[in-house]
């Protein structure tokens, strides 16, 4: 048996055994992922000294920055729920609107409260305004129809950020690992990410929501601690991390003779410091003068960090399972493939992304294995590294179904059956992960 195809074995059956945890055992996919990394050791026949100390610096370099990034994410995103300032924000869009309007609308303020919100976070607080904004447009015979046109955009503007746009935890990786540029990632993922959630929400909802008729969901809207904050400052806490993230790149970019000048800029663009100012600016903004009561402080982090530990618990393992591969030699594989064997390098990125979703049903963890090996690819054709990282965020979403936690929170929300939801979400997801595949490609052609 070859090397090569020795190695191929080992990382099927090492991803195999992780899914088989996974669905068949229940298994956490902490737990799974890190069974699958030891089993790729054991068969490729790394020594067990040597595979466990590739798990520990696969965790080790993932959490090292992430774990904070996803903390104080998750607790920027609870500032805003529980000062009920997300939800101001998207009362005042979707209940000013034209009923013909409100599916854009829907996205938009997605895409706009999802830039500091994680996934599920943001699932949880829109989807139930969302919904009684549909129930105030129509009637009881097509409140079925007009609140799938309404959800469906404001799913596909959240997991649209959550597979493209930075500071969102498997796109800030993917940046880290291929060493690209992260305003201009953001910014790539903003301008190709705008069109996919287009596509991918009003068009597609407009299409399918007449196919499926779904029963009323039981959602329970989040129970502000305060006085809803004004629109203004809501706005404020989301749009702030993201300027000052991009604001690193003026300096960059500016005359040759002004960009001196606008060194300073950059000081506050690092995406963990971004996140404390943010947070910082948060407290007061959102809460008032009462912002320090342990009540209050109490509240925020509680709500942050229960989803908080199985987030980083998940990276963690995805992270070491990417170090085992990468030890094994899979980087150095791909990339001779990539050199040698006229694969180009985006489309490689997608698939590999691809298979990761599909086996263990986290993005993030499909962004963490295909960023850990690619950097490789990426340096023997050349490929764009803001590109690729776009390209492994799209692979990242690829067809949600039954072993992505997501799949059911989704469908709880929806108030669709299993099938349904396949036909809905499902759909939805690989609209997202294709037309950014099909984004990407073409922008590699301009870049």
């Amino acid at each position: 048996m070859s090397e090569d195809l020795r190695l191929v074995l080992a990382a099927l059956l090492g991803i195999g055994l992780a899914i088989a945890l996974i669905v068949r055992g229940r298994f956490h996919p902490f737990l799974a992922l890190l069974c699958g990394a030891f089993a790729v050791g054991i068969a490729v026949g790394m020594p067990m000294a040597e595979t466990a100390k590739a798990v520990q610096k696969g965790a080790g370099d993932v959490l090292g920055g992430t774990g904070l990034v996803v903390a104080l994410g998750l607790s920027l995103g609870a500032m805003l729920q529980l000062s009920d300032g997300a939800g101001a924000l998207a009362r005042s869009a979707l209940n000013h609107g034209q009923p013909d309007a409100a599916p854009w609308l829907s996205m938009a303020v997605a895409l706009l409260i999802g830039l500091p919100l994680f996934f599920e976070t943001g699932v949880v607080l829109l989807l139930p305004i969302a919904a009684a904004a549909a129930a105030a447009m129509t009637g009881p015979a097509d409140a079925g129809t007009t609140r799938l046109r309404l959800l469906l955009p404001a799913l596909a503007g959240l997991s649209t950020l959550h597979a493209l746009v930075p500071p969102h935890p498997g796109p800030l990786l993917a940046v880290d690992a291929l060493h690209a540029s992260l305003p201009r990632t953001m910014l790539y993922g903003l301008m190709l990410g705008v069109p996919t959630a287009i596509v991918s929400g009003p068009l597609f909802a407009l299409w399918i929501a007449r196919r499926v008729r779904p029963d009323a969901p039981v959602m329970t809207p989040a129970v502000p601690l305060v006085a809803a904050a004004g629109v203004g400052r809501a706005l404020l806490c989301v749009l702030l991390p993201v300027v000052l993230i991009a604001a690193g790149q003026v300096a960059a970019v500016a005359p040759p003779a002004i960009a001196p000048h606008l060194a300073w800029l950059g000081l506050a663009s690092n995406p963990v410091l971004a996140l404390v100012l943010a947070n910082l600016v948060a407290l007061p903004l959102l809460f008032g003068r009462g912002f320090s009561a342990p009540a209050i402080q109490g509240a925020i982090w509680k709500e942050a960090m229960a989803p908080a530990g199985a987030i980083i618990l998940a990276i963690g393992a995805g992270g070491a399972l990417k170090q085992v591969l990468v030890s094994a030699g899979l980087a150095d594989f791909l990339a001779h493939l990539a050199a040698h064997g006229g694969i180009p390098a985006l489309p490689m990125a997608w698939a590999v992304a691809v298979c990761i979703r599909l086996a263990t049903g986290s993005a993030t963890v499909a962004t963490i294995t295909a960023a850990g090996i690619m950097p490789g690819v990426v340096a023997a054709t050349g490929a764009s590294p803001e590109l690729t990282v776009l390209a492994i965020g799209a692979g990242s979403v690829f067809f949600s179904h039954v072993n992505d936690p997501g799949f059911w929170l989704v469908r709880s929300y929806l108030g669709t059956s299993t099938p349904d939801t396949f036909r809905t979400w499902s759909v939805l997801e690989t609209l997202i992960s294709v037309v950014g595949l099909v984004l990407v490609l073409a922008a590699g052609w301009l870049v």
